[in-house]
This record gives structure tokens, C-alpha cells and sequence, in this order.
């Protein structure tokens, strides 16, 4: 949040790499509204803003974000005075940066918290994961098994039982197609990316 467009501007140019969808405000009701309707990596804020300012923007965020404890940086032009420094850790932010400042090392931090939301979306999306990583081992299990009795069918019966062994296992492969495809969709959601041998 800051409340001129050429800093905002500067601030999307020095994280567009970082290849996130970022939300531009200029105001501290727009930022507590962005906040309340969406879930963020990490806020960066001013300090100083017409109306609501920055610190009092960053404790009605911390009420009403999803998660209540989003990361929160300060930028600032008010510089690194102990008052405002205490203010913002105070107010929760787990930076103050004043300005002007080191891009690389702004872009560096919101990189660390970017990676750390990411694998904390990861972890709370196992739940849904892991019945579906299930279904795939009983799937190739169950498949493992009627291979085996196809395998054992067609010598005895001269080939006669192989058919509906044939039928079974192309059952059992449709099944644990249809589970690696979900888990292919779970996974991409999650931005995982699938190694695949050279």
C-alpha cells in the first residue's frame, strides 16, 4: 500500500520477477478490504498515508486477514527513528525498511516470505492429498494382483480364463489412471512439479 502511483509503479517493477500476483492500493481501507477478501504471501506497507495510516492499518489487518498472522513490511519515507520503528513492530510487522532502499534486499525478503507461504499452502493441502495417494497404492496393488492371476489363469485353462482377467485388469488400470490423473491435478495445483527422466 502506498498512496503514490509512482511508487507503486517502482514497487511492481522490483517484484514482477518474483512471478506472484500482486495487489496494488493506495489507500488503508483498500488495504484492510484486500486483505479481507484475499489471502497474501505478505503486505507491504507505508507508514505515512492520509486517513488511516499505516500502523493502524497493519492492526485491522491483523484482525481480519486470512491468516491473521500475514507478514507485514513497512516501507517508509519517515525514516528509522525509534518511535516509528517501535510503532511497527509493535503494530506486528516483521520488517521496517526505510526509505530509500536496497531492491535486491526487498526483493530478497519478500522472496523468503513467498516461499514460506507457498510450502505452508503445501502442508495444508496433504490432508486432501494423502486419501488420493491412497486410492493410487490400492489401485496399483489391486492391479499388481490381477496381473498375477492372469499370469497364473492362462496356463491352466488353456487361455480360456485369461479373458476375464483381461477385463478385470483393464478395469484396475482405468481405475488407477483416473487416481494418478487427480493427484496430477492436486499436485499442479500446488505448483509441484512433476521430474521426468532426461
Amino acid at each position: 500500500m502506498d498512496d503514490r502511483a509512482e511508487n507503486l509503479l517502482a514497487l511492481e517493477a522490483i517484484l514482477a520477477s518474483l512471478g506472484q500476483d500482486l495487489v496494488a492500493v493506495r489507500s488503508g481501507e483498500a488495504a484492510v478490504e484486500a486483505a479481507e477478501g484475499g489471502e497474501f504471501a505478505v503486505i507491504l506497507l507505508d507508514v505515512l498515508m492520509p486517513g488511516m495510516d499505516g500502523f493502524e492499518t497493519a492492526g485491522r489487518i491483523k484482525e481480519r486477514s486470512r491468516p491473521p498472522d500475514v507478514p507485514i513490511i513497512f516501507l517508509t519515507a519517515a525514516g528509522a527513528e525509534p518511535e516509528f520503528t517501535f510503532r511497527g513492530y509493535a503494530a506486528g510487522a516483521v520488517d521496517y525498511i526505510s526509505k530509500p532502499f536496497d531492491p535486491w534486499v526487498l526483493r530478497a525478503k519478500v522472496s523468503v516470505f513467498v516461499d514460506l507461504y507457498l510450502k505452508d499452502r503445501q502442508l495444508r493441502m496433504l490432508p486432501e492429498l494423502l486419501p488420493r495417494l491412497s486410492a493410487v497404492e490400492a489401485a496399483a496393488a489391486e492391479l499388481s494382483a490381477l496381473t498375477q492371476a492372469r499370469a497364473s489363469a492362462a496356463p491352466a485353462t488353456g487361455g480360456t480364463g485369461a479373458t476375464g482377467a483381461t477385463g478385470a485388469l483393464a478395469a484396475g488400470l482405468a481405475r488407477l489412471d483416473g487416481s494418478i490423473a487427480l493427484l496430477r491435478q492436486s499436485l499442479d495445483g500446488l505448483g509441484v512439479r512433476e521430474e521426468r527422466p532426461d
